[in-house]
């Protein structure tokens, strides 16, 4: 009996969760090189139509798929970074966008490096990330809940936390400064 490939989850939803939205970017990030590209964004583009029009794009694919990636690739380089994903898919209190604005240069970001980690032990444990993103949250007049300000943090952990100790050393918080 064939399998049949894992459906991408949540496309069809009209809104996403950090959570939801973080589930797609790695089902389809597949090689997890922070990209989707490729083959893998043919598989996006293609689960894409199919979840919002009920049906794939049968016929001008290329074409169709040029004018997705003028829309969305900002930086023209041929690949959908997280940012750009952001843009294309409706996620709820889209809080990995508030970043670009809160830490926009290198010198902004060690300054909110030092700030957040409090204890001075080199790394953002998830209680210095929950007052990041509590600040961050307010910086950008967005209302949050604790469950939600939780549900923030553990999904940036995911996302970065590359060692899964549970806290983002230097190098794992840089990599947030692409958001």
């Amino acid at each position: 009996m064939a399998t049949q490939a894992q459906q991408p989850p949540h496309l069809h939803l009209a809104e996403l969760t950090a959570t939801q939205f973080l589930d797609i970017w790695k089902h389809f990030d597949a090689d997890g090189n922070g990209y989707i590209e490729g083959k893998e964004l043919e598989n996006f583009f293609q689960q894409l139509e199919t979840a919002r029009r009920g049906a794939g794009v049968v016929s001008g694919f290329e074409e169709k798929m040029k004018e997705f990636m003028m829309k969305f690739d900002k930086n023209a380089d041929g690949r959908i970074e997280m940012t750009e994903l952001a843009q294309i898919l409706p996620t709820e209190e889209n809080f990995l966008l508030c970043f670009r604005t809160f830490v926009g240069s290198s010198a902004e970001f060690m300054a909110a490096w030092r700030r957040y980690d409090t204890d001075r032990s080199g790394y953002i444990e998830a209680n210095e990330l929950k007052g990041f993103l509590s600040d961050l949250l307010k910086k950008a007049n967005r209302h949050y809940d604790d469950k939600k300000l939780n549900e923030y943090t553990q999904t940036i952990l995911r996302m970065f936390d590359l060692n899964g100790d549970g806290k983002l050393g230097l190098s794992e918080m840089k990599m947030m400064s692409w958001i």
